[in-house]
């Protein structure tokens, strides 16, 4: 069994009390499960709208110095991204792509941050080591200086911190010098030890807060099985309750705060609980979704920070008392015009990076179209990944996952962008064999609608994993404020409709640790190929014979009642991805 060792910096070793310094309407019927849990945006507290940090430094109570000026720095989902790269921003109903992000440019917007304000925590939400090239090929050691240099305070795994297995998790997290925090990750069911702390306690400005953490407790389905082998997840509702008291009563925390890589909907859901009475905020994570005005549910606010390094969010709270009397909230933009690339960072990237550039700056074709991953129902991005596996093997239905990460890929001036073996480790990080099986329409029928409800239930705290499955060969129609089971209007199949006593082919890749009958989520397959080629391969292959590609949504699936765009489950909350 894998222990960690007595001189690891995860935190494990230290007392578990341990302290020191430290589109708008639409879709209102699925919304009303969020109304229903009296979610709602914050109006009222003194300070929300954006930019109004210097309100904060200039109110009659922090200069008065008697009250205590907190800040903390959100980041979470950088999946590896080093550089800058583009974008993708909604104005005015209209898709822009900017430059941003960067970990040299991050770099400098914390260490301004925490110039006009030493009295802050710089934490991040986890799936920090998947996602990009360099992360990929150095299995996220090549993260572990980085991470370190921009100095974290607190850190908790994220659904992907077990891509490389349990070792290499126990490996890296336990090489950041950031104490390490998750209620919810047991060695396995004979061990119950955790992996990390379950809490961690901070005195800043001589405020006593508390941290507890969750990771997705669906991780073992949601990533093939074996990446999570040796470790246990438990259900927030199992402990949460425990280890508030904990802090509240026996540690005399006067703040309590919860990370969580759960989602947004999730997230919502779970600080909706009775349970979670006493937390004054979840700082989530997952869905990369772009919250600039925290929403209140019924027991605690919640929070998510975007992703790949793009943005930062920043709590800013006023205490007197132990007691929030002001606070404000910003989501801010890693602009690498106004934040300049901190030199020591830079210089650092290009070392952790240079075994792998020759690999990785390779170009391997082009687009004129952007590639993007942002919409749930259909993505340009992955079209072109199922266009290439049904040009390489014609099966009648060609699939992969529902993928989130990858940032975008804007073609520039010319008309053109290069794609790169990099990029294709942004969007396909691990580099699978394909299998091909056979299934019946019947079996295609109820895939679909599992898949449907895993990404639109109506509760909140069953929608789990990526976006919608992806796919070609096939169209699909469905209502999404349907019940489980009665979603699908049509489903056609190389133009037909569906036959579902017949058995079609499909490919899809490969997932470590599913059983030998299962593809993408459908059991009891029949016919099932283990195919020699790797999914690098085939992107290789079809975009040297197609590029440049101008892959594009084609309405492969469709929603009765939501746009082609939508970007976000939460909706009726009075929140848009932007």
């Amino acid at each position: 069994m894998t222990k960690h060792p007595t001189d690891c910096n995860c935190g494990c070793n230290e007392p578990l009390s341990q302290e020191g310094i430290s589109r708008k309407d639409f879709l209102k019927t699925i919304g009303t499960a969020g109304i229903g849990l009296g979610i709602s945006p914050i109006s009222s507290m003194a300070l929300w709208e954006e930019g109004k940090t210097e309100d904060i430094l200039k109110s009659n109570l922090v200069q008065s110095g008697k009250v205590q000026h907190i800040s903390l720095l959100h980041t979470t989902d950088l999946h590896g991204q080093l550089q800058v790269h583009d974008e993708f921003f909604l104005e005015n109903d209209r898709v822009v792509y900017k430059k941003r992000g960067g970990f040299a440019h991050l770099k400098t917007l914390i260490s301004e941050l925490r110039m006009q304000n030493p009295n802050s925590l710089l934490i991040d939400g986890g799936d920090c080591f998947q996602g990009s090239g360099v992360a990929s090929l150095s299995e996220g050691k090549a993260l572990i200086p980085l991470m370190n240099l921009l100095n974290y305070d607190l850190v908790l795994p994220g659904n992907w911190e077990v891509a490389y297995g349990k070792q290499m998790l126990l490996h890296d997290l336990g090489a950041y010098n950031a104490r390490k925090v998750c209620t919810n990750m047991t060695h396995d069911a004979t061990d119950p030890e955790f992996l990390f702390p379950p809490y961690q306690i901070f005195y800043i400005a001589g405020v006593k807060m508390g941290f507890i953490g969750y990771n997705d407790p669906l991780t073992p389905t949601r990533q093939p099985p074996a990446y999570s082998y040796g470790i246990k997840f438990i259900k927030p509702e199992i402990n949460i309750s425990k280890y508030i008291k904990i802090l509240r009563d026996q540690e005399n925390c006067k703040l309590i705060f919860v990370l969580t890589h759960m989602g947004l909907t999730q997230q919502i859901h779970l600080a909706s609980q009775e349970y979670t009475e006493g937390v004054h905020y979840i700082l989530g994570a997952d869905t990369h979704e772009r919250i600039r005005q925290p929403l209140q549910a019924k027991y605690a606010k919640v929070t998510e920070p975007g992703a790949f390094g793009s943005f930062l969010g920043k709590l800013d709270l006023i205490i007197e008392d132990g007691i929030i009397k002001e606070e404000s909230y910003q989501l801010i933009e890693v602009d690498p015009e106004k934040y300049k690339a901190d030199e020591e960072m830079a210089a650092m990237i290009q070392e952790v990076s240079k075994p792998y550039q020759q690999k990785l700056n390779r170009v391997i074709g082009k687009t004129k179209t952007p590639l993007i991953r942002y919409y749930i129902l259909e993505t340009p991005m992955d079209n072109m990944i199922t266009d290439a596996l049904m040009w390489k093997f014609t099966p009648d239905i060609a699939v992969s996952n529902g993928f989130r990460f990858c940032p975008p890929l804007n073609p520039d001036e010319s008309g053109t962008a290069n794609i790169t073996v990099d990029f294709l480790y942004c969007m396909l990080p691990s580099n699978n064999n394909l299998i091909l099986a056979e299934v019946s329409g019947q079996q295609i029928m109820d895939w679909l609608e599992k898949e449907l409800e895993n990404v639109f239930a109506s509760d909140p705290a069953k929608r789990f994993g990526g976006w919608l499955v992806r796919f070609q060969g096939m169209k699909i129609n469905f209502t999404i404020a349907r019940e489980y089971g009665k979603r699908v209007n049509e489903i056609l199949i190389k133009g037909k409709k569906i036959d579902l006593k017949k058995n079609y082919q499909i490919v899809s890749c490969e997932r470590e640790g599913d059983p030998k009958n299962l593809i993408c989520r459908i059991k009891n397959v029949n016919k099932i190929t283990r195919l020699p080629n790797l999914i690098h391969d085939v992107m290789e292959e079809y975009l040297a014979k197609h590029s440049p590609v101008s892959p594009k949504l084609e309405g492969r699936a469709t929603a009765t009642d939501a746009p082609a765009n939508l970007l976000t489950q939460a909706n009726g909350l009075n929140y848009e991805f932007r």
